[in-house]
């Protein structure tokens, strides 16, 4: 069964609140949430405040994705605000073991994200240590990108690398009608939906036809 985590960065944040619980009606049980700092990526968006604000509006597992420089300086912040998952970048930490370790031993999820040009490589030693694998089918920083196709051969891999472990696969970037079926033939478990969702004219079906396409 296809498992879609809608990227609030999409949303309309004047109407946050319905917009949530339109992708939570729609059968959505996750949520994406992009933080960016300005420095590791050209952009910024919002920090533990607004995530604290989302806690209290639903019970959907929150998926908080650090797009930031030094993870390891604010995930307390963000643990606190009320994530379940907090996912850092390879590129990003300084000290990826130790950032991981730190995630669980706050009783949540830990996961990794991967840039396209980033090898699968880089992350199969530490594997038993990872809840959660991001794969980035674009550059972080923007939503609306187009899909990078040559990124669906790492997502095969690292299918094949978890087999039999407990690791959550999801993909983020250019997923949308068009692509969403490809990146499941990988075998993924979740895909992040932003724009190709919450630019629908109605995103309750919009929901329903990237489940079903």
């Amino acid at each position: 069964m296809r498992n879609i985590s809608p990227s609030l960065l999409s949303a309309d944040f004047t109407q946050l609140s319905q917009q949530v619980y339109d992708v939570v009606n729609a059968g959505a049980n996750r949520l994406h949430l992009d933080v960016m700092d300005g420095h590791f990526v050209p952009n910024i968006t919002f920090g533990p405040f607004i995530i604290k604000q989302i806690r209290k509006i639903t019970n959907a597992h929150l998926e908080t994705h650090l797009m930031i420089t030094e993870p390891h300086r604010y995930l307390e912040k963000f643990i606190e605000a009320g994530s379940d998952t907090v996912i850092i970048h390879q590129e990003a930490s300084t000290d990826i073991e130790r950032d991981l370790k730190y995630i669980r031993s706050k009783g949540i999820m830990a996961g990794i994200a991967l840039n396209p040009d980033t090898s699968e490589k880089t992350i199969l030693p530490i594997l038993d240590q990872i809840d959660y694998i991001l794969v980035m089918s674009v550059f972080p920083g923007f939503g609306g990108q187009s899909f990078i196709e040559h990124t669906l051969g790492k997502m095969k891999k690292l299918v094949t690398a978890c087999n039999g472990k407990d690791i959550i696969i999801g993909v983020d970037g250019g997923v949308n009608l068009e692509t969403i079926s490809k990146v499941y033939k990988t075998g993924i478990d979740v895909t992040i939906v932003g724009s190709g969702l919450y630019k629908a004219d109605n995103i309750e079906h919009r929901f329903q036809e990237l489940l079903n396409v």
